[in-house]
């Protein structure tokens, strides 16, 4: 079976530095086969026998911690979830500027009440909607301007999360093949 690891805050300034080529020969010391890392932000794919993301997130995680030293979030999808997160996209109109539309992929889904918490007219013209473990947030203003990413973090929502844009979204869904 197929899965994506996506590594959160890996290679952003000084700290956590993992690079790809060290993370893909962990991958295949645990054991993962067809290990290819995509960007230099913690984006791999890699088969393994059937298991629950869950339990490849922990064991990822644990492997990380052991070998680096430092605590790294690790959020597993099978590529046929990552396949539905592309097609169930709920605002197709963002595509358009890939680059300020990000899909936050969560460790789990957060609260209705939580989303329902959120004005959404008070952050226009950026959008947002919440599909199961993703969240879609298109930052028209750009991702530094953007508010609701700041309300959109892991303290607002209750749950951890790592970001990609969807130019980096698709090419994993592309890698996959």
């Amino acid at each position: 079976m197929t899965y994506v690891a996506l590594l959160r805050g890996i290679n952003v300034g000084k700290n956590k530095r993992i690079a790809m080529a060290e993370l893909r020969e962990l991958l295949t010391k645990l054991g993962y086969g067809d290990v290819k890392t995509l960007l230099q932000s913690g984006n791999a794919v890699f088969t393994a026998s059937a298991a629950k993301p869950e339990a490849l997130e922990r064991r990822i995680k644990k492997a990380i911690a052991d070998r680096f030293g430092f605590d790294v979030s690790v959020m597993v999808r099978t590529a046929s979830e990552l396949a539905t997160v592309v097609e169930a996209n709920p605002i197709p109109e963002a595509v358009s500027e890939p680059s300020k539309f990000l899909v936050a992929f969560l460790s789990a889904k957060p609260a209705a009440s939580t989303i329902r918490g959120i004005d959404p007219v008070a952050f226009l013209p950026e959008q947002f909607a919440v599909v199961g473990r993703e969240l879609y947030l298109w930052c028209r203003n750009g991702i530094n301007d953007s508010k609701l990413f700041a309300v959109l973090n892991d303290k607002g929502l209750g749950v951890t999360s790592t970001a990609r844009n969807w130019n980096t979204v698709t090419k994993l869904l592309a890698l996959i093949g």
